[in-house]
């Protein structure tokens, strides 16, 4: 009796299989969190430094206009305005996005609707070898090609906003077509069969059906294309000028936070104010991620509903 109790109470090696598995992915999972943590809790540290080590007026900070941290005004106070790479930031962000959303949705609808097969056949590829450009490439592209045209069509140096929109554009596009087209491809078949049995043209039943059933999915396309624009760092660097001064148009040299990060953050010591702003725009980066990620979410779960 003994040993017939112990070998049903015996675990099978199904069930050990089992409970391996589970605490593999809990452990993965532990793992996940425990690094996003981390990254948070050392960029908010580094960040936060500079408000309360350095004491730095955290309204200065975001509404000063004038971004030299060696520097003081007559006041003694450092130059340490961030809003003219936070204004960077989203212009280039939202100018990117303006553009790239009627190209991405129009590339989507033919994609779906208009010629399933030569779209996937066509525009597939090459979606797919977009997204696997370097930025660098771009960033040399755009300094290339993008620069001497806006020079020569608007005058100046032909570095700014626009110049870095453009590349972004072209960085953002497949990222925003391929979640257009997947989230297209979602709408249910017979919401298409009964706009066409109802007399609805196939223009009518994309623009009037298909497209607003997919408005959530589409949403979070772009919103997905400008949480990409807003942490890009070289191919914008190359184009946009990194002047840290207010953009007067769209064709002056500015510059991002990542722009401003990137150029600075070898080359300060660890601790002092200049390091310290830096990590407070790199703390604005990883919020404004943050936000990105809690609108997607949102836009989501609306669609679901």
């Amino acid at each position: 009796m003994d040993l017939i109790r112990e070998s049903l109470l015996k675990k099978s090696k199904a069930s050990k299989k089992d409970q391996f598995g589970r605490v593999l992915t809990f452990s993965a999972l532990l793992l996940i969190v425990i690094v996003v943590v981390s990254i948070f809790w050392f960029v908010a540290s580094k960040g936060l430094a500079t408000f309360f080590s350095n004491k730095v007026n955290l309204w200065d900070f975001l509404s000063g206009k004038n971004w030299a941290p060696g520097q003081t005004d007559a006041h003694g106070k450092p130059l340490t305005g961030a809003l003219p790479m936070i204004t960077g930031s989203f212009l280039v962000t939202f100018l990117a996005a303006l553009i790239a959303t009627p190209f991405a949705i129009g590339t989507a609808v033919f994609m779906t609707e208009i010629s399933p097969k030569r779209g996937a056949k066509i525009l597939g590829p090459v979606t797919e070898l977009l997204v696997g450009i370097p930025s660098v490439v771009y960033g040399f592209i755009g300094l290339s090609v993008i620069v001497p045209t806006l020079r020569f069509l608007f005058g100046g140096s032909g570095f700014g906003i626009l110049a870095g929109a453009m590349v972004l554009f072209v960085m953002i596009l497949p990222t925003v077509t391929s979640m257009t087209v997947d989230t297209l491809k979602s709408v249910p078949r017979h919401y298409r069969e009964s706009a066409l049995a109802l007399g609805a043209t196939r223009w009518q039943t994309i623009y009037k059906v298909i497209l607003r059933s997919a408005t959530p999915g589409i949403l979070t396309a772009v919103v997905f294309g400008m949480a990409r624009a807003f942490g890009e760092a070289l191919a914008v660097q190359m184009v946009i000028g990194n002047a840290s001064l207010m953009p007067k148009d769209l064709t002056s040299p500015a510059s991002t936070l990542t722009s401003i990060l990137t150029q600075g953050i070898g080359n300060t010591v660890m601790g002092s104010l200049e390091n310290n702003v830096l990590w407070s725009l790199a703390l604005i980066l990883l919020l404004m991620s943050l936000v990105f990620n809690i609108i997607i979410r949102a836009i989501a779960k609306k669609g679901a509903i």
